[in-house]
């Protein structure tokens, strides 16, 4: 398939899912299954009008989903409400912690002595497909800036921070096959990949993005017109995760935390200039849980970026399943990669978030729904493109590629037709 169709069948993607957005909403599947099946119709799976090789085009790949990755933790973090409050963020920070710790090594153990794959490949691809994706989960992800849905918050959450909590295990897999310096017993990778490279992330996108959002506020105050506040929300995504691969820290962290403070800087400078804000109020009924009350304040980067980089991530998402479509064959799905998925899916995702999650009593909803809804996606395909273009050998490469993308594709499939049903039943 050359450019010119590749123009056609996306260009007519965009104008069909245009026309048919309402209906869409009603179907009970997901966008990014409807876009999965028709990857697959096309690729060599259904009538072979194109292939992608991923190893082939691992820069092209990278490139595509770090971009897209970017994009979507921004928005993500930009959905967070304010102001923040310690007890909100408990539950995510575990998921992205604990469970992340978990479902990692819980994949690892199953790669190691079921796939048979060494302990360095076997960590490598734990890290690959443990995070969950901010995406493709767009079903259950926050709906709007200061949504106070529990379950929507945590999945949101979780998959903002676990993208960078996934790639201190990353480097380490990698470390393992000689593709990384983890130093003697491992030293240097506990103090610069995960001590470091973390609150690093943390702190550089904190910083910047309050810096930024108090000093937008300011000259918002006097000049109401003649900024384009989305170019601005891009611009601060490149400044924070380029000064952040700089310093050696996690660039996926630092954008997200710096769309989260930079919220919540739009939010103080309203509060401190008397405007009418959006504030979430805490309270503490008798049964423990607490509850928001909402007032409105006026948010100008990260509103207006919200919509552009919506549109961005869409079209991210449709390019990219349709990527995926295009690389599988019918014989693609051997047990191995399947039994991997099923594992992932009913066996380490469920015992990873109920570990995880042990602190925190209650919620039983939220933990069955969250031990389900651990989407994978585009995150796993940037640390797989990551790691090959480090030099990862090609037979490991190939067996890898082949073990995510199916993981990737059964999670759109299996997820993509449980979301919207599960909700409706489950949930409000």
């Amino acid at each position: 398939m050359d450019n010119a169709h590749w123009f056609v069948l996306t260009g007519g993607l965009l104008l069909f899912i245009g026309v048919t957005s309402s209906v869409l909403r009603r179907l009970p599947v997901s966008t990014s299954f409807l876009y999965l099946a028709i990857g697959l119709l096309v690729g060599p799976t259904g009538l072979n009008l194109f292939h992608f090789n991923p190893l082939k085009q691992s820069e092209f790949l990278e490139a595509l989903t770090e971009v897209a990755a970017l994009i979507s933790l921004f928005s993500a973090g930009v959905k967070m409400p304010v102001p923040v409050r310690l007890w909100r963020w408990r539950m995510p920070i575990l998921l992205a912690s604990v469970s992340m710790v978990v479902s990692v090594t819980l994949i690892a153990l199953f790669a190691y002595f079921v796939l048979h794959l060494s302990a360095g490949a076997a960590i490598l691809l734990g890290a690959i497909v443990a995070p969950t994706d901010p995406v493709l989960a767009t079903d259950v992800q926050s709906r709007h800036p200061g949504d106070h849905d529990k379950l929507r918050f945590a999945l949101t959450c979780e998959a903002g921070m676990n993208d960078g909590s996934a790639f201190p295990f990353v480097v380490l897999g990698m470390g393992l096959l000689g593709l990384h310096k983890i130093g003697f017993m491992g030293w240097r990778w506990l103090f610069l990949d995960v001590v470091w490279a973390t609150l690093g992330g943390i702190m550089i996108g904190c910083i910047a993005g309050y810096g930024f959002g108090r000093l937008i506020s300011t000259v918002h105050k006097k000049y109401r017109q003649g900024l384009l506040d989305d170019f601005l929300g891009l611009g601060l995504i490149g400044v924070v995760y380029g000064i952040s691969e700089i310093c050696h820290a996690w660039g996926f962290l630092a954008v997200f935390f710096a769309a989260v403070a930079l919220r919540q800087a739009e939010f103080r400078a309203a509060l401190v200039s008397g405007e009418h804000v959006i504030e979430e109020v805490g309270v503490e009924p008798a049964g423990g849980e607490k509850s928001s009350g909402r007032r409105e304040f006026a948010s100008f980067v990260s509103s207006s970026s919200l919509v552009f980089n919506d549109y961005l991530e869409r079209l991210s998402e449709l390019v990219l399943i349709l990527l995926v479509g295009g690389t599988l064959f019918v014989n693609s799905w051997s047990w191995r990669a399947v039994g991997l998925a099923l594992f992932l899916f009913f066996i380490a995702r469920p015992l990873s978030v109920y570990i995880g999650l042990l602190p925190i009593r209650g919620v039983k909803r939220v933990k069955g729904l969250s031990a389900w809804f651990g989407v994978r996606g585009i995150g796993s395909l940037y640390y797989l493109m990551y790691a090959i273009d480090k030099g990862l050998a090609e037979p490991l490469a190939l067996e890898l590629i082949h073990l995510t993308l199916i993981v990737i594709t059964l999670s759109i499939l299996l997820h993509g037709i449980t979301v919207r049903p599960l909700l409706h039943r489950f949930w409000k």
